[in-house]
């Protein structure tokens, strides 16, 4: 599959929907991909990736920085509050907010700098021990205590359990979004883009199915 694939899917998902293309934003998650694949995106015109580590990230997109104008970069991966300063030097927006220490640590430091990406926080709608996220019984609390820390927060993230059916996650984070005044979904990935544009996806995750299979690391 190719990057104009998957855009005109996303044209036509949105078409389907009722919704402008132009309210969703494809972020190419390039975690572990050659930098020649990433080159080539580029070289496309498309600006929007996502990155799962931040001491990856930094060793690639720096460089991209130079050569490449406008570069939108998303962090989609767990953040390690020691982590927190240089994530939000390199990253325009943070989809893992999932914790009241890293909230806490996100406005001090953007205290400091004086500036702080775009923030949505990640709900576990799957209650799933292994996964990150704040429990959707949660979310209405934790939303309350980002905006009291004057927190830019956007949005919502989710990434449904493997084993069910993810449009039932979607509804769901559309769902406490909306109660919460919260614009922004951060949901669907390469295999349910289109499900989670039906529900209101204002930000899709796409790795494979515009890069190819991930390159294993070493």
């Amino acid at each position: 599959m190719t990057l104009s694939t998957i855009e005109d899917r996303i044209t036509k998902a949105a078409e389907k929907a009722g919704r402008p293309r132009a309210d969703i934003t494809l972020i190419a998650v390039s975690k572990v991909q050659p930098l020649d694949r990433v080159a080539h995106v580029l070289d496309q015109g498309h600006r929007c990736f996502g990155e799962n580590k931040v001491q990856e990230a930094s060793g690639k997109w720096p460089e991209f920085a130079k050569h490449y104008t406008d570069i939108d970069l998303h962090l989609i991966g767990p953040l390690q509050s020691n982590k927190t300063r240089n994530a939000m030097q390199l990253f325009d927006a943070i989809h893992t907010v999932d914790r009241p220490k890293l909230a806490q640590t996100i406005a001090r430091i953007a205290q400091e700098e004086g500036r702080c990406p775009d923030l949505f926080i990640q709900v576990n709608t799957g209650e799933e021990d292994q996964k990150s996220g704040v429990l959707p019984a949660e979310t209405d609390d934790f939303v309350t205590e980002c905006r009291a820390l004057d927190l830019p927060l956007r949005g919502l993230m989710c990434i449904p359990p493997v084993d069910e059916e993810p449009s039932l996650h979607f509804a769901l984070l559309a769902k406490l979004a909306a109660r919460n005044g919260l614009t922004g979904l951060s949901m669907g990935m390469s295999g349910d883009f289109e499900s989670a544009i039906a529900l209101g996806a204002t930000h899709i995750r796409v790795g494979s199915a515009i890069f190819g299979e991930r390159v294993a690391q070493g």
